[in-house]
């Protein structure tokens, strides 16, 4: 059940992004699983680039298209430290 309840509040975050990638990079593979409660990773190549986690928000989109753009020029990419704070209930 926590799984299922984390994808229902972290998956539009993750269809956002996934739109904003395929627009820009529209051979890009973007795909998306529920991991461990609290979490939303991204990986370019296999290497983790953001993490809530460690952070304790989620990614700026400029960041990870900046991060997605390197990778695409064979540069450095860069672990991105940078997070929006997650949503807050008032």
């Amino acid at each position: 059940l926590a799984g299922q309840l984390k994808w229902l509040c972290y998956g539009p975050r993750y269809q956002e992004l996934k739109q904003v990638v395929i627009s820009e990079f529209p051979e890009a593979e973007v795909s998306g699983f529920v991991g461990r409660q609290g979490s939303f990773e991204v990986e370019l190549n296999g290497q983790l680039v953001f993490s809530k986690l460690e952070t304790g928000g989620f990614p700026y989109e400029d960041d990870v298209m900046n991060a997605i753009q390197n990778a695409h020029e064979g540069k450095p990419v860069e672990k991105i430290t940078k997070s929006r704070p997650p949503c807050v209930i008032l």
